[in-house]
């Protein structure tokens, strides 16, 4: 296994892949990458590739760039309320509360649209919540959090299985938490690539799973770095 060091500025994923209901990526101070059985792997390295679309899927087809196939993508639902579509755009920094709605650029592969983002929770989870995962010592001793996120269409662009990710959580001194990317199911923290149809006024949930170092430190802010932000020039939420 890998391990690079990563700085906020730079979101490293590194380490062993294999073929599997779970694997996952930490990005943060200590990287780790673990997977379950099947044991088969290979090395693998560079930064995480978020620029590609997925196609459609057919039956069977991927819901998100980087999991395994599902029978079906879920359904979109009608949002009603206000919200995000304001005509006001979040700006390179910003800083919002718990619950507070940011409309921003969206880009995804070469899809563009504009979202309206709003974290509504950051959860802190229990350690045994981890232990499907087999990650063993990588996270001995770490909290998970839980940032949940909904995701609302206030474009013209039908954005069908583009990926709302890039979603971190940051600790009290502003430095990032290790980032665990599922691939496969997680039930404490589920997310997927956002379903077909999903055109203006469409909603759908996303979930981030971000480790604290320890009980004593907490992930008290979200961030989102997606393009056209970065990690040090984000959108927060706390």
């Amino acid at each position: 296994m890998s391990t690079i060091s990563s700085t906020k500025a730079v979101r490293g994923m590194i380490g062993l892949a294999t073929v599997g209901v779970f694997a996952l990526t930490g990005c943060g101070p200590d990287e780790v990458t673990s997977t379950t059985p099947p044991a088969s792997a290979a090395a693998s390295g560079g930064f995480k590739d978020t620029t590609a679309k997925p196609s459609a899927p057919a039956s069977g087809g991927a819901t998100k760039a980087a999991k395994p196939t599902t029978s079906a993508a879920p359904t979109a639902t009608a949002d009603t309320g206000g919200g995000g579509d304001d005509g006001k755009v979040a700006t390179a920094g910003q800083s919002f509360k718990i619950g507070q709605t940011a409309q921003l650029p969206f880009v995804y592969g070469d899809t563009k649209g504009t979202i309206a983002l709003t974290v509504t929770t950051i959860e802190a989870g229990d350690p045994a919540d981890l232990a499907s995962l087999k990650l063993g010592d990588q996270v001995s001793g770490k909290i998970p959090y839980y940032i949940r996120y909904t995701i609302k269409n206030v474009g013209s662009t039908d954005l069908s299985f583009s990926t709302v990710d890039h979603m971190t959580g940051l600790l009290p001194d502003g430095t990032q938490g290790q980032d665990v990317m599922v691939i496969g199911e997680f039930d404490k923290c589920k997310t997927d690539s956002l379903p077909s149809g999903f055109t203006n006024g469409q909603t759908a949930q996303g979930c981030a799973v971000v480790l604290a170092p320890s009980p004593a430190v907490k992930i008290t802010t979200a961030q989102y770095w997606g393009e056209p932000f970065s990690l040090e020039k984000g959108l927060t939420w706390k």
